[in-house]
C-alpha cells in the first residue's frame, strides 16, 4: 500500500497546484518517492498555504523544476511499480481528488483506485473504542495529523510541511494505530501508549 502525502499552492482543486509530492510503500518502507515541480502559470497561491509550507510563490513557479504535468507522471511511473496500489492519507479527500483532478487536467491514467484507507477514520474509531467518545475541536473531528501523533505518542514537532516527513509520520500512526507496533527505527524512542497495544510480531 502506497502511504501518499502533496503539499499544493492552495485548497482549491481546480485553481491551486500541487508543488511536491512525498510517498511511501507500507510494505517497504525504503522505497520511498520525493519531487517537487512547479505549478502552472494560471494556478493560484494562497497565503494560508504558503503560511503552511513556507515556500514563497517565487519558489513554487520556479521555471528550472519540471512541470507539474511531469511530477504527477513520475509520481504514477513510481506508483506502478507497488505491489498494491491502494493509498493510505490522512485525508484522502484532500490529496486523492487533488491529484485525480490535476490528472484530468493533463489526460493520463491514473493507477490509485478510488478506494482508499484514511487515517483520520482509524484514528478516530481507535479513539472511540478506547474513550468512549470522538475527539472533536469546534463542533468538527479534532483528529489532524498533530492530535493523531500525541495520540499516538509520537511527541514530534512539524515545522514547516514536508510531503514525505507527512507521509512517514502518516505511516508510522498507522502503523501504531493497526498494527500496535512503531514502522520507523528512528520513532522507537516515542513509546506506544499501552491502550493501543501490541500484536504478535
Amino acid at each position: 500500500m502506497i502511504v501518499l502525502d502533496i503539499e499544493t499552492s492552495g485548497l482549491d482543486k481546480v485553481n491551486c497546484g500541487i508543488w511536491q509530492i512525498g510517498a511511501l510503500d507500507l510494505e517497504n518502507p525504503s522505497n520511498v518517492f520525493l519531487e517537487e515541480g512547479r505549478i502552472d502559470d494560471e494556478d493560484v497561491v494562497e497565503e494560508e498555504a504558503v503560511k503552511v509550507h513556507g515556500k514563497n510563490e517565487a519558489y513554487l513557479r520556479n521555471s528550472e523544476k519540471q512541470s507539474q504535468m511531469e511530477l504527477i507522471e513520475k509520481l504514477f511511473n513510481w506508483a506502478r511499480k507497488v505491489k498494491i496500489i491502494t493509498a493510505i492519507c490522512q485525508n484522502p479527500q484532500f490529496d486523492l481528488v487533488f491529484i485525480r483532478s490535476k490528472a484530468e487536467k493533463y489526460g493520463i491514467n491514473n493507477p490509485f483506485h478510488r478506494r482508499s484507507f484514511d487515517l483520520h477514520s482509524f484514528a478516530s474509531l481507535k479513539y472511540y473504542q478506547i474513550y468512549g467518545k470522538f475527539l472533536m475541536e469546534e463542533n468538527h473531528s479534532g483528529m489532524g495529523l498533530t492530535n493523531i501523533l500525541e495520540f499516538c505518542g509520537v511527541n514530534y514537532e512539524r515545522g514547516a510541511h514536508n510531503a514525505l516527513e507527512d507521509a512517514e509520520l502518516t505511516a508510522e500512526c498507522f502503523s501504531r494505530i493497526v498494527y500496535g507496533r512503531s514502522l520507523f527505527p528512528k520513532y522507537n524512542h516515542f513509546s506506544i501508549p499501552k491502550e493501543l497495544g501490541r500484536t504478535k510480531e
